[in-house]
């Protein structure tokens, strides 16, 4: 016979079902989007300078082509005059300051470059460049020039706008701030952009603020590995974080390596002036012999001749082409003597040196010429328009109540422990490498925390009152 079950009492034990557990994604989730938006809001003004001078720099070298090409090129002729007469051109028509270093005309249709330095007038960082006719010795004009790359005044300009906006050096922290950013906002944007379902994706059909989200989070995510190398790339040289970068490298035996010009002896008298001056390192007899010593060393153009630092020192011949394939070996020769006392090749260098110059010459637009030129534009473009869209979305989101309504704060309560206390140490050592994304994250967190705990005792007193 069948036994009937027994009737449930409140005595009996129950099955109490387990709380859902949230998954990884949806625990870091409100915290990320919440550092996204902050960030984003806050950061964007120094970005959108950033963006918006980096794209002109970008355009500038074509610029530059179109507005010094007297200066910059000549009529192709048959044969080239020894250097030491071009330089003594210049130096008739420039005899002010004194002669830092030589480009020779590189092609057929290019001018040779004479870099003085100490002209009256001309910025002690920069140097006066006399532009002389290879084949005929005239002298077709003269520009102020900066850096390794030759830029002219125009670039020069829109280079110090892009890197320190022409306030110095204290300048330069708009620019190292931007970039210790850039990369956190776009890799939170990627996380959140594959966080969302696939239907939130679709831009078309779409109206509002969820069409300016979708191009927001489409142009981001195809531009994020581009905004993620210029931001490492910019990081490389800037004031505190690029000081960090190159004591590590250092502390690993990476470095990049320098030339040694010194000789050991005393050339001083060899071109019979006895003062062994740059000035004198100039003369007629020595340029071209120093020359042909480094181009049977295997340095193609284009090339730089700088003079000896004083009188116990050697000519440095260096490549200076920074596009792609790179050269940038160098020697050194005795000018008393014509042997090379010391040479470097690129190829020796450590692989962390090699990437970091071929990184940089990417972020400046010279690795990889007009392509790299036009991709470092769509880059700035779409950093442009993703800042505008950011705004429009902050905008768009406070319309109901007020303008711009954030987004809740308290998200990393949920966070567990064993990720968030691992997650709190790589901030921690990534803000002390990088001061100007450390320090200005520790200043979020605590007006944070603290109008959180200003908001709460409000909520209280209220509550109290009431």
């Amino acid at each position: 016979m069948p036994t009937a079950p027994s009737p449930t009492t409140d005595a009996s034990p129950q099955s109490v079902a387990p709380a859902p557990t949230r998954s990884v994604r949806s625990v870091l989730r409100p915290l990320i989007l919440r550092l996204h938006f902050y960030a984003g809001v806050l950061v964007a003004p120094f970005l959108l300078v950033a963006a918006t001078t980096g794209l002109l720099y970008a355009a500038s070298f074509q610029a530059e082509e179109i507005l010094y090409a007297h200066e910059l090129t000549v009529p192709a002729g048959d044969h080239k005059l020894p250097l030491s007469e071009q330089v003594a051109a210049a130096r008739t028509a420039h005899p002010e300051g004194t002669v830092s270093a030589v480009r020779p005309s590189p092609e057929a249709d290019a001018t040779t470059r004479v870099l003085l330095s100490g002209v009256p007038g001309v910025d002690p960082d920069h140097t006066l460049a006399v532009f002389v006719d290879p084949y005929t010795a005239k002298v077709r004009g003269s520009l102020e020039q900066y850096g390794s790359t030759g830029a002219l005044p125009l670039r020069t300009w829109l280079d110090g706008l892009h890197g320190n906006l022409h306030l110095g050096e204290s300048g330069r922290l708009y620019s190292e701030l931007a970039a210790s950013w850039l990369w956190v906002i776009a890799g939170g944007g990627l996380a959140l952009w594959f966080g969302r379902r696939r239907a939130q994706r679709k831009v078309r059909g779409t109206s509002g603020r969820r069409r300016t989200l979708g191009l927001h989070g489409t142009v981001g995510v195809w531009a994020a590995v581009g905004f993620v190398f210029l931001s490492a790339t910019g990081l490389t040289w800037s004031t505190y974080a690029g000081a960090n970068i190159d004591t590590l490298r250092t502390s690993l035996h990476q470095a990049t390596p320098s030339l040694s010009a010194a000789t050991g002896g005393d050339h001083g008298s060899h071109n019979g002036s006895g003062t062994g001056t740059g000035e004198d390192a100039a003369a007629p007899r020595d340029l071209d012999t120093i020359l042909a010593v480094a181009r049977a060393k295997g340095l193609g153009d284009p090339v730089e001749v700088v003079p000896p630092a004083d009188a116990s020192s050697a000519y440095v011949v260096k490549q200076i082409q920074r596009s792609w394939p790179e050269k940038q070996d160098a020697v050194a020769v005795d000018p008393a003597s014509g042997e090379v006392v010391d040479e470097l090749r690129f190829a020796d260098y450590p692989l962390l040196a090699k990437l970091t110059r071929w990184g940089i010459d990417a972020h400046t637009g010279t690795l990889f010429g007009l392509v790299n030129q036009i991709a470092l534009m769509a880059l700035a473009l779409s950093l442009i328009l993703l800042i505008v869209w950011g705004y429009r979305m902050w905008w768009l989101r406070g319309r109901a109540s007020a303008f711009g309504r954030p987004i809740p704060r308290g998200a990393w309560q949920h966070v567990p422990p064993q990720i968030l206390v691992p997650a709190l140490a790589t901030v921690a050592v990534l803000g002390y490498f990088v001061p100007l994304l450390g320090i200005p994250l520790a200043v979020f967190v605590a007006v944070d925390v603290l109008l959180g705990e200003i908001a709460h005792r409000r909520a209280g007193a209220s509550a109290a009152a009431g």
